[in-house]
């Protein structure tokens, strides 16, 4: 993911940058073509790390600056990358980064996306016009028109764009007007999947940032986003996942609890949470932006139960079957809750989409229900 964010902060409804990193190279964004890179390669844009600055230190081109960086120009023309979206889906709002590039950054900016059906490999052209032409990314669809940006202080030069677009994307153009610097391109927004080309025999992770998953609350992110937990693929290392800070109310000295039986989380050594349990309910869109107001303040009657209080243990990866023979119903949203406090890598909640969300309206298609009768892997 991004930086951290700052605790309690609430996500989708007020703040964009709470949302993923769909260009990070950590979900598997790739940078397929850039035009010049002579200072800085345009790799450096979707490191999920921020950006750094090492004031001795050179390269023999110049000095090392963390962010791609191009040559003055001085032919006709302007410089632009190409990147393809590691999660692919609607793109709320977009960070320009060009921190420590206080005398070198690109006036200049512009953003074009397009909706590709077919993948396009890393292998590029090796000329502008070729890649041009390839992609015909000069004629993309605008997202943020030309913008001047603005270098704020040295180590925190964030540019902020909002983008007022439902469609989908799967690659996005990034201008520079003429040349420059950048030193991250941060792509916020929501995965997307076309649930009605789901199998019925197969079932999908529900709660994948790559297919729509998004955490919209939590009470603590104090070394790691719950968004980390639904991330793409396993988990890097300790720090790619959900951890708490530890809970100043805890008691001086811990009783013996009642045996649970271990069940099925992947949770980092020796910061692994003493139990945990999951619960789902259904909420309208109308309903969830009132809980987000209220900061998750829902009565207890509309949660129902799909795991109970679960003993934990660290580094155990499980597989966990349908919770209950009974439970066929559907839900909108699950919530997972952890004692007392400590760290989860990875969340998975599979299941199958249920028909109800298949025929509701096109604009409120994010808002999808899910069956949860379902085999599960945590």
């Amino acid at each position: 993911m991004a930086d951290t964010p700052k605790e309690g902060k609430l996500t989708r409804f007020l703040d964009f940058t709470q949302l993923i990193d769909m260009a990070s190279e950590c979900v598997g964004g790739k940078v397929l073509f850039a035009t010049d890179d002579f200072f800085g390669p345009a790799e450096n844009l979707i490191k999920s790390s921020s950006p750094s600055f090492k004031e001795h230190e050179y390269t023999q081109f110049g000095k090392w600056m963390d962010g791609w960086e191009t040559r003055r120009k001085r032919i006709p023309g302007h410089d632009w990358c190409v990147i393809q979206l590691g999660v692919q889906g609607i793109i709320r709002g977009i960070d320009v980064d060009i921190s420590y590039f206080s005398g070198s950054y690109a006036p200049r900016m512009s953003i074009q996306a397009a909706n590709l059906r077919r993948s396009v490999g890393p292998q590029a052209p090796p000329t502008p016009l070729g890649a041009n032409f390839s992609l015909k990314s000069d004629s993309w669809e605008y997202l943020v028109p030309m913008s001047e940006l603005k270098p704020g202080d040295p180590d925190s030069g964030h540019n902020y764009f909002l983008v007022n677009s439902q469609q989908r994307w799967t690659h996005i153009r990034l201008n520079i007007f003429p040349d420059g610097g950048i030193a991250r391109l941060r792509v916020y927004g929501t995965g997307q999947r076309d649930w009605t080309s789901s199998g019925a025999k197969d079932p999908v992770d529900l709660v994948a940032i790559a297919f729509g998953g998004i955490c919209v609350g939590f009470s603590n992110a104090h070394f790691g986003h719950p968004n980390n937990m639904i991330g793409v693929g396993k988990p890097r290392s300790m720090a790619d996942g959900w951890e708490t800070a530890r809970r100043l109310d805890r008691p001086p000295v811990l009783e013996v609890r009642p045996e649970t039986v271990p069940r099925s989380l992947f949770v980092p050594t020796g910061n692994s949470p003493d139990s945990c349990k999951v619960d789902g309910c259904i909420l309208t869109t109308q309903e969830e932006e009132d809980m987000i107001r209220q900061k998750w303040d829902l009565p207890a009657h509309k949660w129902k139960p799909l795991l109970p209080v679960t003993k934990l243990s660290p580094n155990q990866n499980h597989l966990l079957d349908s919770l209950t023979l009974e439970l066929q119903d559907v839900i909108t949203h699950a919530r997972i809750t952890i004692t007392p406090d400590g760290g989860i890598s990875r969340l998975r909640l599979k299941g199958y989409p249920s028909s109800i969300c298949l025929l509701r309206p096109l604009r409120e298609k994010p808002m999808l229900r899910f069956s949860l009768g379902f085999r599960a892997n945590l």
